[in-house]
């Protein structure tokens, strides 16, 4: 037919898996997987190249700090570096209260982890320093660990208690410290081992939520500072910082209304001192969930800036930077850092080039420390809580995101809706773990949920689509093409077998009882006329020998056109009882059992109840398919309407060892009603993983794995026919024993 010679227009030879592995050569597995040793000996094999690109890998300064161009780039790198420098000065100072800490700290987070990037980091554009979430999160552990009553002293002057500010700091500080030394730890871990793909796990609508639900905790932190107060709108945070600092200290605010200040700033940097390594017990998990979130918001500003300038940021050496920037700034009691958006796109809009312009900004913060910090002592702190209101804006424009994703992606909603629920009940860092869960959660519900569809052929052409959303797909008569959008695992191998089922439209179970029901009426008929063997022995032997002299003329073809048919399994014969006649039809008798010496004769009624069968001189296919309907009969579907079933497996990218027994299982049931099963598309891994998982036998070779599914179709038409049903020819084998047992 036309639809025929569409598919068979192929310019190729039909490739199954062994014959594609002979044409293309396929390497053995030991060739493309080095051994353990190998790769052992491999790492610590030392040459000069490799040495050379590990030291430049692992301390980026060096590769481009010789290359620095003073004259193109030292201009705009010291404009940038200026512009983000002043922007460090109010938010490293209000970011500390977030974190419940003096201001001054946010001044040193500010300074110290910056220059620990310069060397380390690979992005030219981020800015390293305090930034809202990570000082919030900060901030829920100093004041669990540090709660105010834990602090109370007595007044002497007229007996009341009162919080001892300057001994609840101190170690708050130290609390903060030790948090951000072992989060920096647990970072440069992650990034030695080449973990820098955990940041994957944060998907952008799980961090858009969980900054919006931060934002909130934000807000509520600063009220206890703003509360009562109605401060005015001005132009920027910098020209704020020194008017409320004017008004306060010619006002005395703090004296005369106990507005709260910023307080005491010393001149001069604090000396270094080692964390106290005894709180590391009771903030694990809070440092864990600041290394991950900050190394999430870092990497994913350092791609985006990364991907618009046109060059490349490593993960793992991202890991390790930040991880470095958070232990050594620990040590100068700094908090943990990361980079922060607005710095950031100021860094990259005034045209920074490198990290110079971290340097740049590093020793803005550092005069200010050292010449400036005792101005901004009468600066209110609710000057500084309306700072951290107007850098918060950008993360409440975030709840938009709930009409966008409604629109887009249903599940990124629920994971947008339950991390903000969850940050906003529980603390930061259970929230974020509870975000992460859920998040995961939702991606193995979806693997194992996939969509599961039946292939159809666009005619003239070798694509195969979804038949239910392509009206033009046609579908192979005779062949089912099944595909799964997910990958066969564990979690849902199970419903994809039942998937099979419902798709191809046949019920195994069923159709695997009703053969043996039939099997077993079979033996009972065939008990039943072994006894009316005596009775019928003179009559059996006459057809035995006339059966015997048949074969013993030596030609299967003419028996053939004596209407010998034999089922595939070699079991069932039937033979003539009257000789045929061009118009009249002929009586059938089948001769049933494999061994010889229980070979016996029955009626073709018998096969099946109250069906008798008279052939004529063209009824073989009646015949087949009244000898099919005994074994392989299914209820409301024949099994000659679906002779073969292709899998289409080129969405797998591996598969494990439940999902390989379920295959073969697969494979098993469907032979039992004699459709065959063939698998299409598979990739390399996939059939390295087939093999190690002993999925090949003598029943199931690489002759059922082909390159495509179209080959599989062609191989399927070209082996059963595309519309008639297939034809089982006699074994000589079973016939010869047949013949040599009666003779």
């Amino acid at each position: 037919s036309l639809y025929r010679d569409s598919l068979d227009q192929l310019e190729r030879e039909v490739l199954d898996e062994q014959r594609l592995e002979e044409v293309t050569q396929r390497k053995a597995y030991a060739e493309t997987h080095p051994s353990l040793t190998e790769c052992l000996k491999d790492s610590f094999r030392c040459t000069v190249p490799r040495l050379k690109h590990s030291v430049m890998s692992s301390l980026p300064v060096l590769y481009w700090l010789p290359k620095y161009s003073v004259w193109d780039y030292g201009m705009p790198d010291l404009i940038s570096g200026i512009s983000v420098g002043i922007m460090h000065l109010p938010q490293g100072m209000a970011y500390a209260l977030l974190a419940s800490l003096p201001p001054v700290f946010g001044l040193y987070t500010s300074l110290y982890p910056a220059f620990i990037y310069i060397f380390f980091g690979t992005s030219r554009h981020i800015s390293i320093g305090t930034f809202t979430v990570l000082s919030i999160m900060v901030g829920s552990v100093t004041e669990r660990l540090a709660p105010d009553m834990d602090f109370l002293k007595t007044n002497g002057t007229n007996i009341t208690t009162e919080v001892d500010i300057t001994a609840r700091d101190s170690y708050r500080v130290q609390v903060a410290a030790a948090t951000t030394v072992l989060g920096g730890l647990i970072q440069v871990v992650l990034g030695l081992v080449k973990f820098g793909f955990v940041g994957t796990y944060l998907s952008e609508p799980l961090v858009r939520a969980y900054t919006t639900a931060a934002a909130a905790h934000a807000v509520v932190a600063q009220l206890k500072y703003i509360f009562g107060v109605s401060p005015t709108r001005f132009s920027g945070p910098l020209s704020l910082i020194v008017a409320g600092t004017l008004i306060s200290s010619y006002s005395n605010l703090n004296s005369n209304y106990t507005i709260s200040v910023v307080g005491e700033i010393p001149s001069g940097l604090s000396s270094p001192s080692v964390p106290d390594v005894s709180l590391f017990g009771e903030v694990i998990g809070d440092a864990f969930a600041l290394a991950i979130v900050g190394y999430a918001i870092s990497i994913s500003l350092g791609k985006t800036f990364a991907l618009k300038h046109g060059y490349k940021v490593d993960s793992n050496q991202e890991l390790v930077a930040l991880g470095l920037s958070n232990t050594v700034g620990g040590f100068f009691q700094c908090y943990s850092v990361c980079p922060s958006m607005s710095r950031s796109l100021i860094q990259e809009t005034t045209g920074g080039k490198t990290q110079m312009a971290g340097v740049a900004s590093a020793l803005v913060v550092l005069v200010t420390i050292l010449k400036l910090g005792p101005l901004f002592q009468e600066l209110p702190k609710a000057i500084l809580a309306a700072i951290v209101f107007v850098n918060l804006k950008g993360m409440f424009k975030q709840y938009s995101d709930v009409v966008t994703l409604w629109k887009r992606s249903k599940i990124d909603l629920v994971v947008w809706l339950v991390t903000w629920v969850s940050t906003l009940l529980f603390n930061l860092d259970l929230g974020l773990a509870a975000s992460i869960i859920f998040a995961l959660l939702t991606v193995i519900f979806r693997t194992q949920m996939p969509t599961y569809s039946v292939l159809g052929n666009v005619p003239g052409t070798e694509l195969y689509v979804d038949m239910e959303t392509h009206k033009e797909a046609r579908e192979i008569p005779g062949v089912t093409i099944f595909r799964s959008s997910a990958t066969v695992y564990f979690a849902n191998a199970e419903l994809y077998l039942e998937a099979l089922k419902e798709k191809s439209g046949l019920d195994i179970s069923k159709m695997i009882i009703y053969k043996r029901r039939q099997e077993a009426k079979q033996r009972r008929r065939e008990r039943r006329a072994e006894r009316r063997a005596k009775r019928q022995a003179k009559r059996e032997v006459m057809y035995a020998g006339h059966w015997a002299d048949t074969c013993m003329d030596g030609d299967i073809t003419d028996n053939e056109e004596q209407g010998c048919t034999e089922r595939e399994n070699g079991t069932v014969f039937v033979i003539p009882v009257t000789p045929r006649t061009p118009d009249g039809p002929c009586r059938w008798e089948y001769l049933k059992g494999g061994d010889p010496d229980c070979t016996s004769l029955g009626w073709m009624s018998e096969l099946q109840d109250g069906d008798t069968t008279t052939l004529g001189s063209s009824s073989d296919d009646t015949l087949s398919r009244d000898l099919e309907r005994v074994s392989l009969g299914s209820l409301g579907k024949w099994t000659w309407d679906i002779h073969s079933i292709i899998i289409d497996l080129s969405t797998a990218n591996f598969i494990d060892t439940v999902a390989i027994k379920t295959v073969k299982n697969i494979f098993q049931d469907f032979s039992e009603i004699d459709v065959d099963i063939y698998l299409a598309g598979c990739q390399a891994s996939v059939v390295e993983q087939l093999e190690r998982g002993d999925f090949f036998s003598e029943s199931i070779t690489k002759r059922s794995l082909f390159a495509s599914v179209h080959d599989a179709v062609l191989y399927c038409l070209n082996h059963r026919g595309a519309t008639s049903f297939p034809r089982y020819e006699p074994s000589v084998v079973s016939i010869h024993n047949l013949c040599s047992g009666e003779s």
